[in-house]
């Protein structure tokens, strides 16, 4: 348990904000790398950010935040995650209930021939079938029109439109194109939810991964510590600062706070092996309150005579988790970014301070970048230093 916060005369090169994948990748490489004395903060009693798990009291490792697949194409984050710990395979599945019975999400020819009992036997014959299907709209400009140019409005209605208001609390027709172009529609009968060429669960779990990653003699941990208790000092305790947080609260939500989904979750331990046949079931219909259930064991492997589920219920309040993407929250949210680009002494990275929804393996590649920026700027300094003494 980390002791409470004191006001201390140590000085440390860096203070980050926040320890999650780009807070906590960001401090073991300043440290590692550079030997840089790193103070980590975050306002929850623990590391791992919203990839946080733990057992709970059955045993069960669950996700408190909900599911967290990982998934990459990326070999230099496998490679570096790889140093924290090992690798448990899985291939993610999800399941959609629609009309009363299970069918594959994304959408592939198995869904369609359960679906409209169509006899597709080929990639070809489903790929005429979504084009029949398919109502062309002329200028793609939201969800709606992603989905409806894609496939047609009657699968938009089942698969599409409920989860998407469900999930963001607008309509298909309000939200950009962006929140449904990433959904892909297969014409095999391939249903991974994902097609990377990695793809697998920590071991021993996440948290044991930040642990190790974060296990290291000039790192400092004070957890269940909010930033804003620091602020003030902030300029006396480290010359620079990281900052994963939400970017309006650190400028004092000045033009106003940037709109995010967030997500309550029900979680729940039941008295038999299994739920349900996948790790994740959709629930689209608007019929339903909740957008999907996760079970925990077919993430981690566990065998137990219990089993861990999670009810999700989308939330306009809590813990900020999905920025919203429409046009004028992107505007506001360039005004805040030109305040962080004249703050020398900042450093914003990850999903909240970038008001961007990035998947894990994104996050770590976005701050193993961000390492090499402030790599690059050490070695110009020391060259510089080095250059001012010779003369």
């Amino acid at each position: 348990m980390n002791a409470p916060f004191r006001a201390s005369k140590r000085r440390y090169d860096y203070l980050v904000v926040g320890a999650g994948f780009a807070g906590s990748v960001l401090a073991e490489r300043l440290a590692s790398q550079h030997g840089a004395r790193i103070l980590l903060v975050d306002r929850r009693p623990h590391v791992g950010g919203n990839a946080y798990d733990e057992p709970n009291e059955a045993g069960i490792l669950y996700h408190k935040y909900g599911p967290h697949i990982f998934h990459t194409n990326s070999e230099q984050v496998v490679d570096y995650l790889s140093q924290f710990t090992s690798w448990r395979p899985y291939e993610h599945r999800v399941r959609a209930y629609v009309r009363g019975q299970l069918v594959p999400i994304p959408i592939n020819r198995t869904t369609l021939n359960l679906l409209f009992d169509a006899n597709l036997e080929t990639d070809e014959d489903a790929a005429a079938y979504l084009a029949a299907r398919a109502e062309p709209v002329d200028e793609i400009t939201t969800s709606q029109d992603v989905v409806v140019n894609a496939v047609g409005r009657e699968l938009y209605e089942l698969f599409f439109r409920g989860y998407t208001r469900k999930q963001w609390g607008l309509d298909p027709s309000d939200l950009d194109k962006q929140v449904t172009s990433r959904i892909p529609t297969r014409t095999n009968t391939d249903d991974r939810y994902f097609a990377d060429t990695f793809q697998a669960m920590p071991l021993e779990g996440y948290t044991k991964m930040f642990e190790r990653m974060l296990d290291h003699p000039l790192i400092d941990k004070r957890l269940g510590t909010d930033f804003r208790d620091l602020k003030e000092e902030a300029d006396g305790l480290a010359d620079h600062i990281i900052y994963t947080g939400p970017i309006d609260e650190y400028f004092d939500f000045r033009f106003g706070r940037l709109p995010y989904r967030s997500l309550k979750f029900d979680h729940q331990t039941l008295e038999q092996e299994q739920f349900q046949p996948v790790a994740v079931v959709n629930y689209p219909s608007e019929d339903v309150p909740f957008t999907r259930i996760s079970e925990y064991k077919h993430l981690t492997g566990q065998q137990s005579p219990v089993t861990t589920v999670t009810y999700e219920y989308p939330s306009a309040e809590g813990d900020p988790y999905y920025p919203i993407p429409r046009p004028e929250n992107q505007e506001l949210f360039k005004r805040y970014e030109a305040l962080a680009d004249a703050t020398d002494d900042v450093t914003f990275v990850g999903r909240l301070a970038t008001y961007r929804y990035y998947n894990m393996d994104q996050i770590v590649g976005q701050a193993l970048a961000t390492f090499r920026r402030l790599d690059q700027r050490k070695q110009g300094q020391e060259l510089g230093e080095t250059a001012v003494a010779a003369e």
